[in-house]
């Protein structure tokens, strides 16, 4: 089976001179680098203090731009701002406003906040149970926020997704929890979130997208022009999506637990014990700030299948794509939005 990740020919960097092309990356996509400083440009999370006004004026403008009808005396400044609360903000399929606390965006502050609260209340089960379906209901926001709009899911396939990751997560984090308390050092205590967190992304995830899995996802040439579905394209871009969500969270989960425990032998922490949370919050929050983006940039965002793939795998998709490359020359190979 060929795969990869090329990126599409549409991601190339706008100009840096001239007029902007507000339908291309400011970034080569083509690197990592130059995904991590478009993510981390896209995800700043200081725009989830916007006024919704803002974000349709920043839509309106882009519009304005496109035709050539802006505003007189609007600068490149304003334009490339506004192109950064368009694509912070508005879904890239349907092209509508999406709610506040699913953006990518919205991951540091509202990602710190509970794995923090995760990492501090370890050590109950009721603790661990609460915070678990806290953290499940956010990541279900995040998760629909975030979809494939071309492949709608039903209110009942949202539910099960839900109750699915959501019942993962505790089981995860109970088992993990009675089988470390007796067996291991304290410390793997501490690991629970994350292996309840890891355990519930593998779950939530493909199901809450289960119906590009089942019924495939568009997949485009190199001009955008939608040619046929594919399966294993959503097999792959979901793939992708989980390991970077477990990424994202890894580093905070994984490294703060040893840094606490160190901490909390030292008489003047055993004085703050009120601030331990706040304390972990804001360093989930250091580590979310680089992750976010950093996750985010693994793979590239418009990911490549090879017709040969389809033509093996899938060739039901395979001859649709010969019915619709009407001149008889297909492609060698076909692109996708992974979703995030």
């Amino acid at each position: 089976m060929v795969l990869s990740c090329v990126n599409n020919p549409c991601e190339k960097p706008a100009m840096a001179l001239g007029k902007i092309d507000l339908d291309k990356p400011l970034w080569d996509l083509s690197t990592f680098l130059g995904r991590w400083r478009h993510f981390a440009w896209v995800t700043d999370f200081r725009t989830c203090v916007v006024s919704e006004q803002q974000f349709i004026n920043a839509k309106q403008l882009c519009e304005q731009y496109r035709v050539g009808r802006e505003p007189p005396g609007t600068t490149r400044e304003q334009i490339v701002y506004a192109k950064k609360l368009y694509e912070s903000a508005f879904h890239p399929d349907t092209g509508e406003l999406q709610n506040v606390f699913g953006r990518m965006s919205f991951q540091v502050p509202g990602g710190m906040a509970i794995t923090g609260a995760m990492l501090q209340f370890y050590r109950t089960t009721t603790a661990v149970v609460f915070w678990q379906w806290v953290n499940q209901s956010f990541n279900a926001l995040v998760n629909y926020t975030n979809r494939n709009a071309n492949s709608p899911v039903s209110t009942s396939q949202l539910g099960t997704a839900y109750v699915s990751a959501t019942v993962a997560a505790m089981l995860t984090a109970i088992g993990c929890k009675t089988f470390w308390q007796n067996r291991a050092n304290p410390l793997m205590a501490r690991y629970v979130p994350f292996a309840a967190v890891a355990a519930a992304n593998c779950a939530n995830i493909p199901l809450m997208r289960q119906n590009e899995i089942i019924n495939g996802i568009d997949v485009s040439d190199e001009n955008g022009n939608r040619l046929t579905k594919s399966k294993i394209a959503a097999v792959k871009g979901i793939s992708q999506v989980t390991l970077s969500r477990i990424v994202m969270c890894a580093p905070g989960m994984l490294i703060l637990p040893p840094i606490m425990q160190k901490l909390e032998t030292y008489a003047w922490m055993q004085r703050i014990k009120p601030l331990h949370g706040p304390m972990q919050i804001m360093m989930v929050g250091c580590f979310l700030t680089f992750m976010v983006p950093t996750a985010c940039a693994l793979f590239p965002q418009n990911c490549a299948i090879a017709v040969s793939t389809l033509k093996r795998w899938e060739p039901e998709n395979y001859e649709e794509l010969r019915k619709n490359c009407e001149d008889g020359t297909l492609p060698a190979v076909l692109y996708f939005n992974k979703g995030l």
